[in-house]
């Protein structure tokens, strides 16, 4: 019985010194590598801004050739966009406007383009249009003169890869209204010329004193004449 029970001990000794020397896995640490973010690769910039000027520059062209395919692919299909009028559009709008020719130009300039790129995946682009010869034909058939200097900014995204256009707007330039002069200081009240002092008034030539009297000469005494004896 003895012997049982010694053996069983060793057994149970063993069964102990084993699970307590089994590492036990570190759930925290797996799971604090599963949600750890991987950071964000710094953007291409450079790559972007050309990518993206490449678009910009391309307007003239698309405008002349009324290329519709190529607006369907840059913008994004629920872009929007505010006109120099003020009104508001979206790609449809572009589209149409594209494939039945109302948008036309002698010459389309891009200029000044500037892009600051957000991140791998969005970015903005300024710029500014010089038009000359440009027309548009309204719905009611009338012709509408565009020519003239626009400011424009477009926001992009990149989506699936591709650069799209998701909003957009434009504004036109005023030619630079001559300066307003500068408002003359009314002129400054010129004193009034100092009066002269009144001439001094000549002192009065110094009476000159009387002659003073000569004191009348003393009466001589008449001669006394001695009484005669």
């Amino acid at each position: 019985m003895k012997k049982f029970l010694s053996l069983a001990t060793l057994l149970l000794a063993m069964v102990i010194v084993q699970f307590g020397c089994t590492p036990q896995n570190n759930t925290n640490s797996a799971s604090t590598n599963t949600n750890a973010a991987t950071p964000e690769a710094a953007p291409d910039r450079a790559a972007i801004a050309s990518e993206l000027m490449k678009i910009e520059n391309d307007w003239p062209r698309i405008i002349k050739e009324h290329d519709a395919a190529t607006v369907r692919r840059i913008e994004a299909d629920d872009a929007v966009f505010v006109y120099p009028d003020g009104s508001s559009g979206d790609k449809a709008t572009d589209v149409k406007d594209m494939e039945s020719g109302a948008q036309s130009a002698d010459s389309w300039e891009v200029l000044d383009l500037k892009v600051n790129v957000l991140n791998n995946d969005s970015a903005v682009v300024t710029g500014r249009n010089v038009i000359k010869g440009g027309k548009y034909k309204m719905p009611d058939g009338k012709t509408q003169d565009i020519s003239g200097e626009y400011r424009f900014v477009d926001t992009y995204a990149r989506r699936n890869g591709q650069w799209q256009v998701v909003a957009g707007a434009v504004t036109p330039v005023k030619a630079g209204a001559a300066a307003m002069p500068t408002p003359r200081a009314s002129p400054k009240a010129s004193p009034s010329p100092a009066m002269k002092a009144s001439p001094a008034m000549k002192p009065s030539p110094a009476m000159k004193p009387s002659p003073s009297m000569k004191p009348s000469p003393v009466m001589k005494p008449s001669p006394v004449k001695a009484k005669t004896p």
